[in-house]
C-alpha cells in the first residue's frame, strides 16, 4: 500500500513520514470483489451492474493510478515469495492496472490477474508487457478453479470485504483458485495501533506535479469505531480548479480475526510479518501484517 510524501497522497507502500499509512485500494461495494462473476471483455448488457468506487472508474483518476501507486517494497515481497514457492502460477486478486500483474508475468511466471473495474484492466490492458497476463474483470468468484500456486491481494483489497459474511465467502473462493497446498499472501492494517487517527488533512496534505498537471491530494476521516474507518478522498486539479472527492470505508480485522476466518475458510496461516523485509510481526507496534497462509 503506497502513502503520499513524494510519492502521492494515497497508495500501497509505507509513507516515508515513518508510521504513517493511508489506504488506496478499496471498493464501496466489497460483495463485487467476493461475489462478481464475469469475463474481461462481455459487453456492459451482461456485465453485472455494480457500483465502484470513483478512484476506479473516473477516467483522469484511473491515468494518475500507477502514478500515486508506483512500485514499492511491497512488490520486492511478492515476487520474492513466488519465487521462493517455486510458483508455476500467481493470481493476481484486485489487481487494479496490473502494474504487479505484469512485472510477474515478465519474470516467467503466469500470471491471472482480476479486478471489478473494467477502466482499470482496460488501462492496464494498454501497457507493455500486459498481452503475458490472462486477464480477468470481476472478484474473487469470477476466477474459479485456477489450480493457482499463489493468490496475492495487495494494496488495501482484503480490507474491501465488510462483512465476515463477504470476506469468508471470498476466502473459500480464493481456496477454490488455488490447488491443494497453494499460498494466499496479503496485507492488512492492524487495528490495535490505530493508524486511522494519523489520515489527517495535515498529515496526508501533498502537492506535486503530475501526468494530468499539479494535484493537490489529501484524505478526512469521516467515521471510525475501531472495526470500519470511512473517510473522504480529496484531489484538487489545479490547472482548472476542478476538486474531486469520494468516500470509502474500510475494515480493520485483527490479527486473531485474520487467523479465525481463515482457519474457517480452509487456511493455515504460516506466517505474519510486520513489514516487507519480513520483520516479526508485533500486534502492539507494527501498522502493517502481511500474512502468509497455505490452503489446507
Amino acid at each position: 500500500m503506497k502513502t503520499g510524501c513524494g510519492r502521492g497522497v494515497i497508495g500501497r507502500g509505507e509513507c516515508q513520514l515513518q508510521d504513517f499509512v493511508v489506504p488506496v485500494a478499496f471498493l464501496v461495494f466489497s460483495t463485487i470483489l467476493s461475489g462478481c462473476i464475469c469475463a474481461f471483455g462481455l459487453p456492459p448488457s451482461i456485465a453485472p451492474k455494480t457500483m465502484l468506487d470513483l478512484h476506479y472508474t473516473d477516467a483522469r483518476l484511473v491515468a494518475l493510478y500507477e502514478h500515486d501507486n508506483p512500485r514499492g517494497a511491497d512488490y520486492d515481497f511478492y515476487l520474492g515469495l513466488a519465487q521462493q514457492l517455486g510458483a508455476g502460477k500467481v493470481v493476481d486478486l484486485g489487481c487494479g492496472t496490473g502494474l504487479l500483474a505484469r512485472e510477474l508475468a515478465a519474470e516467467g511466471f503466469e500470471v491471472t490477474a482480476a479486478d471489478p473495474a473494467r477502466a482499470m484492466l482496460e488501462y492496464g490492458q494498454r501497457q507493455p508487457g500486459a498481452q503475458r497476463v490472462e486477464w480477468v474483470l470481476g472478484g474473487a468468484e469470477a476466477l474459479g478453479a485456477q489450480g493457482a500456486d499463489l493468490l496475492v491481494m495487495t494494496g488495501n483489497v482484503a480490507q474491501v470485504f465488510l462483512t465476515d459474511l463477504d470476506w469468508g465467502r471470498a476466502l473459500r473462493r480464493m481456496a477454490k483458485a488455488l490447488k491443494p497446498d497453494g499460498m494466499l499472501a496479503f496485507e492488512s492494517r492492524n487495528p490495535v495501533v490505530r493508524p486511522w487517527e494519523r489520515w489527517t488533512r495535515q498529515n496526508t496534505h501533498h502537492q506535486g506535479q503530475t501526468p494530468l498537471g499539479m494535484v493537490t491530494s489529501w484524505l478526512e476521516v469521516l467515521r471510525a469505531d475501531g472495526q470500519s474507518v470511512t473517510f473522504t478522498s480529496h484531489k484538487v486539479f489545479e490547472d482548472h480548479g476542478e476538486h474531486v472527492s469520494w468516500e470509502s470505508t474500510l475494515r480493520f480485522r485483527s490479527h486473531r480475526e485474520l487467523v479465525v476466518s481463515l482457519k474457517e475458510a480452509g487456511f493455515e496461516v504460516r506466517h505474519t510479518h510486520g513489514g516487507w523485509r519480513r520483520e516479526p510481526f508485533a500486534e502492539g507496534r507494527n501498522a502493517t501484517m502481511v500474512v502468509v497462509a497455505q490452503r489446507m
